[in-house]
């Protein structure tokens, strides 16, 4: 960290991609420490390609379909998280979808969020991944604060895949405390991945690596908000304070969209909210606020394939 007394005493350095299933099921916690350290630290989120432009094809995809949805089913039953009922297929890459949320950066950190937000629901809510670009610039079409022209122009630059591509090294240089990290009782711990080449390790998702004056903390793998909050004090004593859930309109405004495993963190009273809508998944819904619901790609597909919607 610098020595300047205006910055951040803490950066929070957030290892993920848009495609991963972890890092869906980790968004109840990921959001609830981000609320609670919300202009007491610095937040970096770093694009890690999951699914590289250089992955062997798969020799069968029907088959590997079938299995990875059957992975994502998994998780989902470790997490709470919502997924498809139907995949259509397993990404061919995260690039489309990382450089379309590299770029959103540029545009301010709440259409940033929402436009992450939106690519991950394109595979574990829609069963659609945005493995293009043009398929990823439309899962964040109207999505407030963001202005289009600019985004294909920034997501298509030199600049921003210069920007995906340092975080896709960084993401392969982890420290050493995540290569053999203590035992726990998570179904993903979060010990460094062997890159699908052969050539390294990377960083398991989500992996979040506290850095401070007084040194780095990994919190790596599916873990309770408690570690996280563990890890911040003994970084910043203090730096946290409480972040009670909002109410529930105003959570569900704020964020767009919650899951269940979400809203029982992040707001309170009585649920559903009135005009909330509910998108069904094949592992709970969905909720979205009424505004959000207005755009959302899950609500203007009209065909009988997609998950059905309820006021």
């Amino acid at each position: 960290m610098t020595g300047d007394p205006a910055a951040p005493l803490l950066e929070v350095v957030e290892y993920t991609d848009p495609l991963c299933p972890w890092s869906w099921g980790a968004e109840p916690t990921v959001r609830r420490l981000r609320q609670a350290l919300r202009g007491r630290a610095r937040w970096r989120r770093v694009q890690c390609i999951l699914f590289d432009d250089d992955d062997d094809p798969a020799p069968d995809p029907a088959a590997e379909t079938a299995w990875y949805a059957r992975y994502i089913a998994e998780v989902g039953g470790h997490t709470g998280a919502p997924y498809a009922a139907r995949l259509s297929r397993v990404a061919a890459s995260s690039w489309p979808a990382s450089l379309v949320a590299k770029a959103a950066e540029a545009q301010g950190e709440a259409p940033a969020e929402r436009a992450l937000r939106r690519l991950r629901e394109t595979v574990f809510v829609l069963g659609e991944p945005a493995d293009t670009l043009d398929l990823a610039l439309a899962a964040v079409r109207d999505v407030p604060g963001l202005d289009p022209h600019r985004l294909r122009d920034d997501a298509t630059s030199e600049a921003v895949r210069d920007a995906v591509r340092a975080d896709r090294a960084e993401a392969r240089r982890p420290v050493p405390e995540v290569l053999a990290p203590p035992p726990c009782d998570s179904p993903h711990p979060g010990a460094a991945k062997e890159t699908d080449d052969g050539t390294g390790l990377r960083y398991a998702l989500p992996t979040l690596l506290l850095r401070g004056a007084a040194g780095h903390r990994a919190v790596p793998g599916w873990r309770p908000y408690d570690a996280y909050a563990t890890a911040v004090d003994e970084m910043c004593p203090g730096l946290m304070t409480p972040a009670p859930p909002l109410p529930a309109a105003e959570a569900l405004d704020r964020h767009r969209t919650l899951t269940e495993p979400e809203r029982e963190v992040l707001a309170s009273g009585a649920w559903p909210p009135p005009d909330a809508v509910r998108l069904d998944t094949a592992n709970g819904p969905l909720w979205l606020s009424p505004s959000e619901a207005d755009a959302h790609p899950a609500t203007r597909r009209h065909d009988n394939s997609g998950p059905s919607t309820t006021r």
